[in-house]
């Protein structure tokens, strides 16, 4: 288990009255479809806050339990975070709602608890735990990706907007190893991991296409019928730099499965410490404390 940093959950703030809809100007691809990732995360963050917290009773490593609780400390804040973008989103003329209870179904109703007996209820506890390490591998690389996208300041986007995905990114980097950490510690099974992530590779691009799809079809400036998202779209923004590329992605799926990996192999944890340390929204919070 790597213990290279201590997981503690950090309060920020956001205020969101001068970001527009359009957050990459110009360009409402790029922001849709870095958008689909508001409307994912809270439902998806508190569901793995709900999951870790029946496993506590199971970990009998002290520090891996402390940094699992960080670990739900730091999610539930993303989860808020998240949360509070949806509602400027609908402030300004694009409702969510529709696209955010189907992702509510899945982790609530399709992910969540069953009347199982003890056998199979910890079978599906752990099946779950695989399935938070393998989302955790993909939030890492996507953690990464978004420190480093200079070409998003390049091209103007919101100050506000890319502080808080690069804090929600920098926080995803420094805990990257705990869940895979987790899922070793109750179970470890090669099989169990490669399953998890055949599942969630796919139903991750899946939504991602239809979140994009969703939120360009329903933007009031160039939303509309027939409005859609094109591979054309994404091929040009990714090589732009402004949203990740395609083979980013893929080439994560192999890494995660190869027998000897580890997270920490994964991003560089003190870019994200430096980039946590300066981070705008938790000196906002500070200062709204003070003033």
């Amino acid at each position: 288990m790597d213990t290279e940093t201590r997981i503690t959950p950090r309060r920020v703030r956001f205020s969101w009255e001068q970001t527009p809809l359009h957050w990459v100007p110009g360009d409402p691809f790029s922001t849709h479809l870095i958008n689909v990732l508001h409307m994912l995360l809270p439902a998806g963050e508190r569901w793995f806050v709900h999951v870790f917290k029946q496993t506590l009773p199971l970990i009998t490593d002290q520090v891996l339990y402390d940094q699992v609780k960080g670990f739900m400390g730091q999610e539930g804040t993303h989860a808020v975070a998240h949360q509070r973008v949806l509602e400027h989103m609908r402030d300004q003329g694009l409702d969510p709602s529709a696209y955010v209870e189907d992702v509510e179904w899945l982790f609530e109703r399709l992910l969540g608890d069953h009347t199982l007996p003890p056998s199979a209820a910890r079978f599906w506890l752990t099946e779950r735990v695989a399935i938070v390490a393998a989302i955790e591998h993909f939030t890492a690389v996507l953690g990464q990706w978004v420190l480093d996208a200079r070409p998003l300041d390049e091209a103007g986007a919101d100050a506000v907007m890319m502080d808080l995905l690069r804090w929600h990114g920098a926080e995803e980097v420094e805990h990257r190893n705990v869940a895979y950490d987790l899922f070793i510690h109750l179970d470890g099974s090669y099989v169990r991991r490669a399953r998890a992530m055949a599942l969630v590779a796919p139903a991750l691009f899946y939504l991602l296409r239809k979140g994009v799809t969703f939120l360009l079809a329903n933007d009031p400036v160039v939303g509309g019928p027939g409005v859609r998202g094109r591979w054309t779209h994404f091929y040009v923004r990714a090589r732009q730099g402004r949203v990740p590329t395609l083979r980013s992605l893929v080439l994560a799926m192999p890494r995660y499965l190869r027998p000897g990996f580890h997270p920490r192999h994964e991003g560089d944890i003190r870019q994200a410490l430096d980039y946590i340390a300066v981070s705008a929204a938790h000196r906002e919070f500070r200062e709204s404390q003070w003033g």
